[in-house]
């Protein structure tokens, strides 16, 4: 099995990396007990050809680190969501194998991205985690897939709050963003909730 944290590089600079610390940390626990404790931050080194601009740092891992690349990221367009069931979708840690998800995304039709919807619950996007906007606060649903990174550290500055968000919740909210380690609240994509469709 290989897990993987994706870690957000500008201009020569990890990001939240206290947060991809330790979900590595508790899912090496979870996996490999017994392993050598890691440091992302000593392990990671950034090329010199990588120290401006935007990249995905990859770090693909078992019980060792087996692969790090530094990968050119460009944001996705998204103009457009479709709501998609799976009431029995897996996927509580980050695995390199996304082909669950990727099933889910290639149902997207003519819309950009998805919302996994499980048990009536929103769950997360193809790549993300959803915030939605009530005219005061975003809020995130309680019923994540996999919680993010960002989803953690804004949690834990107070900048976005937990609630219990089902399909029929959604029109109380007026917008919505799509957040992971790549897409804070200020580089997001943000949505009118009526931009949220129904499955095909």
């Amino acid at each position: 099995m290989q897990l993987l944290e994706t870690i957000k590089c500008k201009d020569g600079k990890l990001y939240n990396l206290d947060y991809h610390q330790a979900r590595f940390d508790v899912a090496r626990i979870k996996f490999f007990p017994g392993a050598p404790k890691l440091q992302l931050k000593s392990l990671i080194k950034i090329p010199e050809d990588c120290k401006q601009g935007l990249f995905r740092c990859r770090v693909v891992y078992s019980d060792y680190i087996e692969k790090i690349e530094f990968l050119p990221h460009q944001y996705r367009q998204t103009n457009s969501i479709r709501l998609i069931k799976d009431n029995s979708i897996e996927y509580s840690n980050k695995y390199t194998d996304r082909s669950q998800l990727q099933q889910l995304f290639d149902q997207r039709g003519n819309c950009d991205e998805i919302l996994i919807v499980q048990n009536n619950c929103i769950t997360d996007s193809f790549t993300a985690n959803p915030i939605f906007f009530d005219g005061e606060k975003w809020w995130t649903p309680n019923t994540p897939l996999l919680p993010g990174t960002q989803r953690a550290r804004l949690l834990a500055e107070n900048k976005i709050f937990v609630c219990h968000i089902t399909v029929n919740d959604i029109h109380n909210y007026q917008k919505i963003g799509l957040i992971n380690a790549l897409q804070d609240m200020d580089d997001m994509p943000v949505l009118p909730v009526k931009k949220i469709y129904h499955e095909i």
